[in-house]
């Protein structure tokens, strides 16, 4: 771990940001330009303290998973992820491995998405990064270690996710979760992260092996989708599926249309806060 620049590159990265690029209000005049530490700490999910041992080169090693959430907040590129990485004596993580890295652009336009749910995830179904109305919405999966925030592993292990949707929208939404995975996995050959997961899938019984065999492949699109949310009742929602590059990393944004009961659902949700569970 090479603290001294360590402490130099998240000082200069942080620099180089304003508020308004993580979705934050501007607050007081600045007396230097860039993000304040406990502006770094807030988003990134730890204690200012600990943020500013590490600018102060005196933290202990970061871990795997708080690097790669340092770098979603510093809005980081891919090589530079993988320096941050390298710096805080960890190898960088694959490209498309559970803490894949998010594009700056998709996190950009995610902050800006304040009364909508959305998310960025993987082709493979990995929840990469939500919003805070998304995770009020389809739970927050912040606290769960990085491999379990997939997509088709919560739905074919956790009953709870699927009772977030009607019981007659389930097998639409199965096919179409094994059939992007098809498609994903095909576009990636010889890919570990694609191969362990389909492992695991398979694993979990005769439902997704059922579903695995149709051979069904289908990227995933745009389309309606109910949810059935525990506090503000059923949201009939409009989800368009927006790819980056080469369709590798999705944002999925959920609208309702305006004036309907499912906005103002939506939109009591978003002030409340009250959450699905995750």
């Amino acid at each position: 771990m090479d603290r001294a620049a360590l402490a130099d590159f998240l000082t200069r990265t942080r620099a180089r940001l304003a508020p308004a690029d993580l979705g934050l209000p501007p607050g007081a005049r600045r007396r230097t330009p860039g993000l304040r530490r406990e502006e770094v700490a807030q988003v990134a999910g730890l204690s200012v303290d600990y943020y500013a041992r590490l600018e102060q080169r005196r933290g202990p090693q970061p871990s795997p998973q708080l690097l790669a959430s340092l770098a979603r907040t510093l809005r980081l590129s891919e090589d530079e992820r993988d320096h941050l990485f390298r710096l805080a004596g960890h190898e960088p993580p694959r490209r498309h491995g559970p803490l894949g890295h998010v594009r700056p652009g998709l996190l950009l336009i995610l902050d800006r998405l304040h009364d909508t749910p959305a998310q960025v995830v993987s082709d493979l179904g990995d929840v990469l990064a939500q919003n805070p109305v998304s995770a009020a919405v389809f739970g927050d999966v912040s606290a769960l270690a990085p491999e379990r925030r997939n997509l088709l592993l919560r739905w074919f292990t956790e009953p709870r996710t699927r009772a977030l949707f009607p019981p007659e929208d389930h097998d639409g939404l199965a096919r179409a979760h094994v059939a992007a995975l098809r498609a994903a996995r095909t576009a990636r050959p010889g890919d570990r992260r694609a191969a362990d997961l389909l492992a695991e899938l398979l694993a979990t019984g005769e439902e997704f092996t059922r579903y695995w065999e149709l051979h069904e492949v289908a990227r995933r699109r745009s389309g309606r989708k109910r949810v059935l949310h525990p506090v503000v009742g059923e949201l009939d929602l409009e989800c368009e599926v927006l790819a980056a590059g080469g369709e590798d990393q999705l944002l999925l944004v959920h609208t309702a249309a305006p004036g309907s009961e499912s906005a103002s659902r939506l939109e009591l949700l978003r002030v409340v806060g009250a959450p699905a569970p995750a």
